[in-house]
């Protein structure tokens, strides 16, 4: 007969593991290095939990693979989640073609 201990130890012990958590922690691994590389601190499974958390889990699995296929993955995961944060608008930039050189009005300066 085995202690009671064991037994208790193996209920604790569950398995947690879901395929929400296990895309999460592939974002995590690999996003962090680039952001340790920056100076930024890491993105823990709490973060990235609240990043994600409107996102269906069939989308994410379309998130990863398009920042597989992507030449940078961060910039791609960070692009797809807020798109509209990165417009010309957003940044504060003029839209292409709006500033005019001088005298392009026909004054003269």
């Amino acid at each position: 007969m085995q202690h009671i201990k064991l037994e208790l130890a193996r209920k604790i012990e569950r398995d947690r593991r879901t395929e929400r958590g296990e895309l999460m922690k592939y974002f995590r691994e690999r996003l962090n290095p680039g952001r340790r590389q920056e100076g930024l601190p890491a993105i823990t499974m709490s973060r990235m939990g609240k990043l994600l958390e409107g996102i269906p889990t069939k989308d994410l699995y379309y998130l990863k693979s398009v920042c597989d296929k992507a030449r940078n993955f961060s910039t791609k995961f960070w692009y797809e989640l807020n798109p509209e944060k990165y417009t010309e608008a957003a940044k504060g930039k003029p839209a292409k073609y709006e500033k005019r050189p001088p005298g392009a009005d026909g004054r003269f300066l």
